[in-house]
């Protein structure tokens, strides 16, 4: 299921950007500085090529980049 990022308070929306941008394996040796990092995130949910994931059963919400989310959670 897919959630809207304008529809999380700030606090939980900076949150997944903050797990995001420091995920294992994000950085790849890249030296952008933490902001940059979380601003690129901000302007990829903005202009959709990132989305937010709640698994129901799970309970689990993630930032995914929109090319990692099955195609059919997007036309739901």
């Amino acid at each position: 299921m897919l959630i809207p990022h304008d529809q999380l308070s700030p606090e939980a929306l900076a949150g997944l950007i903050e797990d995001f941008v420091t995920r294992d394996g994000t950085d790849n040796g890249d030296e952008t500085p933490f902001t940059t990092r979380i601003e690129r995130a901000k302007r990829a949910l903005d202009i959709g090529r990132a989305v937010i994931v709640f698994d129901p059963p799970t309970g689990q919400c993630q930032l995914c980049l929109r090319h990692q989310v099955p195609s059919e959670w997007l036309t739901e």
